[in-house]
C-alpha cells in the first residue's frame, strides 16, 4: 500500500514505452495508437475493479471481498484484512453481549434497560416475570404504559431516584419489590428490582412480635403493680380476704409471665439450633401414656381423653422436644374444647411414617386462619386464649420442633366441629418392633 501509486503507473508507463519503441519503425500514428490502446486497457481494468468494489460495498457482510489485479489486488487485500479484523471484533462483542445477557437472565434481581424516553431496550427473566413483560413484544414500549401502578408512574416521572421505591404488586400472590433507578450513558437508565416480599413479612412479624411481647408482659405487670401499690398504701391488707384474693391474682399473673418467658426461651433455643441436641430411641407407647395422664390432670375431669396406641415402636429424636411439642398440642385441645368434649391422642404408622395426632371436638378453626397458625402470638380467638392462659407461642414451638426433626404438621379443622393436628415423622426416624403390641385403647376419665 505504501507504493500503490507506483503500481498504478505501471500499465500507462508500459504503454508509453511501447509507443516510443514503435515510433522509429512505424511512425507517429502507430505509436500514438499503441499508447492509446494501453491506456484504454488500463482504464478498462480500473473500471472493472471499481465496478466489483461498488457491488461489494452494497452488501459488504453478505459476500466476500472481490479479487483484484494489479494495484487493485493490494486494495482488495487491505479491505479483506480490515473486514476480517472487524468480523473478529464483532464476534467478540457478540459473544460478550450474549454472556452479558445470559448473566443478566441468571441474576436473581430484575434488570430493565430504558432509553432516554423510558422505553424498554432490554429486560431479564425476573423482570419479565414480576412486571408481566414479554421481551419479544414489549421492546420499545414505554415502561409506564405497561406497569400501570400510580406510585411507580409518579416515581419514574419525578426524576428523583435517591431513595428506592417499595412497590406492592398483586399479580397472583402478593409481591413486594424494592425498585431503584440508576442513570447511565446518554440519558439511559437501569431499572433494578429486588423481591423483598419475605423480608417484609419477617419485618412485620418482628414488629408484631415486639408489640405482642410488650402487651403480654404489660397486662400482668399492671395487675401486680396495682395490687402492690394498694398494699403499700394500706388500702389492702394481706391478712384480709381482699388481700388474700389479691395475692392469688398476683401469683396467677406471675405464673403467666413465667410461662411466657419460658416459652420465649424455648422458642429462642429451637430457632438458634440446627439439630436436636440429644437424640435417642423413644418408646412411643410410654410417651403417649404419660402425656395422656398430663392432659387428664390439665383437664381436671372436664373432658373425655382417650389414647389410641398403634403398633409398638420407637421414635428416634430428642425426647424433651417431642414431648414439648405434643404437650402443646394437647394443651391447646384442652383450652379450646368446651367441658364435656372429647380429646383423642393417637399413634399410628402410615406408609412407614410415624403419626402422632391430637384431635378434639372443640370450637374449630376457620380456613382463613390455618396458614398463619404457627406464627408467634397468632391467635384465632384472642380473648379466649388469654382467658385460658395461653401464651400464643405453643404452635410456633411445635413447628420448630418438627422442623428440627424433618417432620411436618398437618392440620384439619372445621368451625364448630373440632380440629385434628398430626405430627408426621419421616420413616427413617421410626422403628416398629417385631412383636407389636395390640392396639387397645387406653381411656382415661
Amino acid at each position: 500500500m505504501k507504493f500503490l501509486w507506483l503500481r498504478a503507473l505501471v500499465l500507462p508507463g508500459l504503454a508509453l514505452l511501447a509507443g516510443l519503441l514503435v515510433w522509429p519503425f512505424a511512425g507517429e500514428a502507430w505509436a500514438l495508437a499503441v499508447v492509446a490502446v494501453g491506456l484504454g486497457l488500463a482504464l478498462v481494468r480500473h473500471v472493472r475493479n471499481l465496478h466489483a468494489l461498488g457491488l461489494w460495498l452494497r452488501d459488504p457482510t453478505g459476500q466476500p471481498v472481490p479479487l483484484g489485479t494489479g494495484m487493485w489486488e493490494d486494495v482488495f487485500g487491505a479491505l479483506y484484512r480490515y473486514v476480517r479484523t472487524n468480523q473478529q471484533h464483532q464476534h467478540r462483542l457478540t459473544g460478550q453481549l450474549a454472556r452479558f445477557r445470559s448473566a443478566g437472565h441468571a441474576m436473581p434481581d430484575g434488570v430493565i434497560v430504558l432509553n432516554a424516553e423510558d422505553q424498554i431496550v432490554w429486560c431479564n427473566a425476573p423482570a419479565e416475570r414480576w412486571f408481566g413483560l414479554d421481551a419479544r413484544q414489549d421492546i420499545g414500549q414505554p415502561i409506564v404504559n405497561l406497569v400501570r401502578n400510580p406510585e411507580f408512574i409518579r416515581y419514574m416521572e419525578s426524576g428523583r431516584y435517591d431513595e428506592p421505591l417499595l412497590l406492592r404488586l398483586t399479580r397472583g400472590a402478593e409481591l413486594v419489590l424494592s425498585l431503584r433507578v440508576v442513570p447511565y450513558g446518554q440519558d439511559e437508565k437501569l431499572l433494578l428490582s429486588r423481591d423483598v416480599t419475605q423480608a417484609q413479612k419477617l419485618e412485620t412479624m418482628r414488629r408484631d412480635f415486639v408489640a405482642n411481647v410488650s402487651h403480654e408482659l404489660k397486662t400482668p405487670l399492671t395487675v401486680v403493680s396495682g395490687y402492690l401499690e394498694s398494699m403499700a398504701e394500706g388500702v389492702i391488707r394481706p391478712d384480709e380476704p381482699r388481700g388474700r384474693e389479691a395475692l392469688d391474682l398476683m401469683r396467677a399473673q406471675t405464673d403467666r409471665m413465667l410461662r411466657l418467658i419460658e416459652d420465649l426461651l424455648t422458642l429462642s433455643a429451637l430457632e438458634t439450633g440446627s439439630a436436636p441436641n440429644q437424640e435417642k430411641a423413644i418408646d412411643v407407647h410410654a410417651l403417649l401414656e404419660a402425656l395422656g395422664r398430663e392432659a387428664e390432670a390439665l383437664s381436671g375431669g372436664r373432658h373425655t381423653i382417650r389414647v389410641r396406641q398403634g403398633p409398638a415402636a420407637s421414635l428416634y429424636g430428642d425426647e424433651r422436644e417431642i414431648t414439648s411439642a405434643v404437650a402443646n398440642l394437647l394443651s391447646n385441645a384442652v383450652r379450646y374444647t368446651p367441658a364435656g368434649g372429647f380429646i383423642g391422642l393417637t399413634w399410628e404408622v402410615r406408609n412407614g411414617e410415624g403419626c402422632v395426632s391430637v384431635e378434639d371436638t372443640g370450637i374449630g378453626i376457620e380456613p382463613r386462619h390455618l396458614p398463619r397458625l404457627t406464627e408467634r402470638f397468632y391467635r384465632v380467638d384472642t380473648s379466649r386464649s388469654r382467658d385460658t392462659g395461653g401464651t400464643g407461642l405453643g404452635l410456633a414451638i411445635v413447628k420448630h420442633v418438627l422442623t428440627r426433626h424433618q417432620a411436618r404438621l398437618e392440620i384439619q379443622s372445621e368451625p364448630g366441629r373440632g380440629s385434628r393436628f398430626t405430627a408426621v415423622f419421616p420413616a427413617r426416624r421410626v422403628r416398629v418392633r417385631a412383636a407389636a403390641a395390640s392396639a387397645d385403647d387406653l381411656e382415661t376419665r
